[in-house]
């Protein structure tokens, strides 16, 4: 199975993988040019690839959470492509990836808190107890708060943190594992919008024994 990943909620990232091996992938860091640099990445992975978009069988989009801006450039460039391409459409947080890049390059991790800027003073978050099945587990979020007030919900102490940002890559092998266990695809790729005082903690996603 061919698959191409990007995600748009802090900077500009996409991978074509095969399976779960990343065939091709790049990123952009900065968060301000996503329209400008989405189109020209999906370009340029597929001809490093030397894939052909009618080969894509799945298109993995982030969901976020993230700014609405850069969340609807790569939600509505992930709907086309898969539109054009006849391929399946599903759906990852975006903060899964990071945890999952961090259990990859840390394998005796234990508790992970991953942090991202949601700008207006508060911060996107979730925490993780580890991996199962290659697939982080979530158990509280994601949701937004001030950095502060993440302690009112966690042990804050006990849970190590990362500076990794989301990668592509890390999405598209996510989504190759949830259809090798009873998850299965996720087709819900509605946007992760979270604001106070509508967002609270939710519940851990669910993961195969």
């Amino acid at each position: 199975m061919y698959s191409i990943a990007l995600d748009t909620s802090a900077g500009t990232t996409v991978a074509l993988l095969q399976d779960d091996d990343v065939l091709a992938e790049l990123n952009f860091d900065e968060n301000m040019t996503h329209a400008e640099r989405i189109g020209q990445a999906l370009s340029e992975v597929l001809t490093k690839a030397a894939i052909r978009p009618a080969q894509i069988d799945r298109v993995v989009v982030g969901m976020g959470p993230g700014p609405f801006t850069g969340l609807r450039v790569g939600l509505a460039a992930a709907k086309f492509f898969a539109l054009g391409a006849n391929a399946e459409l599903v759906g990852v947080c975006s903060l899964d990836a990071i945890a999952l890049n961090f259990y990859e390059q840390n394998q005796t991790a234990g508790a992970l808190l991953v942090v991202t800027d949601a700008r207006r003073k508060e911060v996107f978050w979730a925490a993780y107890s580890g991996l199962s099945s290659g697939i982080p587990i979530r158990v509280v979020g994601p949701s937004v708060t001030k950095e502060e007030n993440i302690k009112d919900f966690i042990d804050v102490d006990s849970h190590q943190r990362t500076e990794i940002l989301v990668t592509a890559a890390a999405l598209g092998k996510i989504a190759f594992s949830e259809t090798s266990t009873e998850l299965g695809a996720n087709y819900d790729v509605s946007p992760i919008y979270l604001r106070e005082p509508d967002a609270v903690p939710g519940k851990g996603k669910r993961v195969s024994s």
